[in-house]
């Protein structure tokens, strides 16, 4: 995986990041991988936010005025405080001890003792007995070393080491993965369509925050500053919900969480908020969502969704949560574009006639960790109304050719695919685009409502025009019926010749 990665230009990766994930899966013996990941992030996490402190103290130190050690300074500045104890010279110091373990644990007590925002989210399982003390000192060394390889600014290196790393649990749990870790290349995909420039931006189900630090991302990308959006979400899973709070304070994004993990359906956080972007990528399928409590819920504005999918109750949740000219993206299973079972079909075409849908996007197969089957992303825009180029109408995009397998398991969309994508809307809200068979389309409510608002992309965009090689019929029939009769050769001298062999062990057919 790792050498097919190198060449694909959507993986962040350097050397430093491959080194420590190497490291780091030796190390973990008999520990579940599930398990596992949080002593790795959590080690990613403690040099962070050490690095961050010992920059800062270097720099107070040098301005002779005596405040390195006042906490006042370092909070201003949006940096945790660290405790003697726990700052990495006293964790190097301990690599190659028996006690190694034991230190780690201790110095993550003590800066959770020290900031509130970061109390039950670090793991403090270091000292456990299956964990190789010997391997896990050579993996603090490797830390302790990263700060050569970039100069002091450690911040971006250690980043996207978190993110290469959450990456490489998510192919080694495979199914498991899809509750904390949706590809880059899919998140960008919405984040580039979306353009979440400025504004409050929300996940209901943001498992480890991978939608928001593509927010950010795009925002910088973009001359933008991070002080422009403001990032709200929600996680159910514990330890999910941990690991986004580390993973978006490792990129010095300043999110709203929640007070704790809960369930988005029963216990909605943000109940009382509008967002300006919502970005998304709910369980596909939810059966056990619990709709048999929510029949009569405020949020089903477009119907009842059914209780054995959850589905559109993910999708009318973040209609119902999106400002009056808010932009939606999400991901959803293929289903959602043509169900008509359970009043998925009524609740499908009461969407569309309000018209707020801006465009479905179909995409390939083998996307995704926790499944092979190709989804879609829904576009949803409260704003349609206010552009001439939009009312009425629907864009339709048909990207499951695109993409390229880096295993056999495993596609990626590229820069080339996302920005194909992304510019058909593009070309869509500025009234330019110039529809292409096989791919994009424009279709009227009207034209959908005669499809039975079936969103199925394949049906609008037709089929490519494939282009004539100007062979001749005649000889091109002669060309192939020729290649044809050489395999039949080829397949019946195999056949004896594996029958010779079978023979000569007692085994004639």
């Amino acid at each position: 995986m790792a050498k097919a990665a190198k060449k694909n230009t959507n993986t962040q990766e350097i050397g430093f990041e491959e080194k420590i994930w190497e490291a780091a899966d030796r190390m973990r013996g008999h520990i579940d991988a599930s398990e596992y990941k949080n002593v790795v992030l959590g080690l990613i996490f403690l040099k962070y936010i050490s690095d961050r402190f010992e920059q800062k103290h270097r720099a107070l130190v040098e301005e002779g005025e005596g405040f390195e050690e006042d906490r006042d300074e370092y909070e201003a500045d949006g940096i945790f405080w660290v405790p003697k104890d726990s700052r990495w010279e006293t964790v190097a110091a301990a690599a190659h001890t028996p006690e190694i373990g034991k230190v780690i644990d201790n110095a993550m007590r003590q800066i959770e003792a020290e900031n509130d925002s970061l109390k039950g989210i670090l793991p403090k399982n270091f000292a456990r007995q299956e964990l190789d003390k010997r391997m896990l000192g050579d993996v603090v060394d490797l830390f302790t070393n990263v700060t050569m390889v970039s100069e002091d600014n450690t911040q971006d290196v250690l980043g996207r080491t978190y993110e290469y790393c959450l990456q490489k649990f998510a192919e080694k749990e495979g199914k498991n993965a899809g509750e904390f870790y949706t590809p880059t290349c899919v998140v960008r995909t919405l984040v580039e369509i979306i353009q979440p420039f400025h504004g409050r931006v929300y996940d209901p189900c943001c498992g480890s925050g991978g939608m928001f630090v593509q927010s950010a991302r795009f925002v910088e990308h973009h001359s933008g500053s991070l002080n422009d959006i403001s990032v709200f979400g929600q996680e159910s899973n514990p330890t999910t919900w941990k690991m986004a709070k580390m993973n978006l304070a490792i990129r010095g994004i300043d999110a709203d969480l929640g007070p704790r993990n809960a369930d988005t359906f029963s216990d909605d956080l943000h109940k009382d908020k509008r967002f300006d972007f919502v970005l998304a990528n709910p369980p596909f399928n939810d059966k056990d969502w619990g709709g048999d409590m929510l029949r009569d819920d405020p949020r089903w504005d477009y119907g009842t969704p059914p209780e054995g999918n959850a589905n559109f109750a993910w999708l009318q949740h973040m209609v119902h949560h999106l400002s009056d000219d808010g932009r939606m993206g999400m991901v959803l299973a293929n289903g959602s574009l043509s169900s008509q079972q359970s009043g998925e079909g009524d609740i499908r075409a009461n969407i569309v006639k309000s018209d707020i849908v801006e465009g479905i996007v179909a995409l390939p197969d083998k996307l995704f960790y926790s499944t092979g089957i190709p989804v879609c992303l829904w576009i949803i825009n409260k704003d349609k109304h206010n552009h001439a180029e939009e009312t009425g109408k629907v864009l339709f995009v048909d990207a499951r050719e695109l993409g390229t397998l880096v295993t056999r398991k495993m596609r990626e969309l590229k820069d080339d695919d996302i920005a194909r994508i992304a510019d058909a809307f593009t070309a869509f809200r500025n009234g330019e685009l110039e529809e292409e068979k096989g791919f994009s389309a424009v279709a009227t409510l009207d034209e959908i409502g005669k499809q039975d608002y079936i969103l199925t992309p394949g049906r609008y965009v037709g089929i490519a025009d494939v282009e004539d090689d100007d062979e001749p019929f005649d000889e091109k029939m002669k060309r192939l019926t020729g290649e044809l009769s050489k395999c039949f050769e080829e397949s019946n001298r195999l056949q004896e010749e594996i029958k010779k062999n079978l023979e000569a062990i007692g085994y004639g057919l």
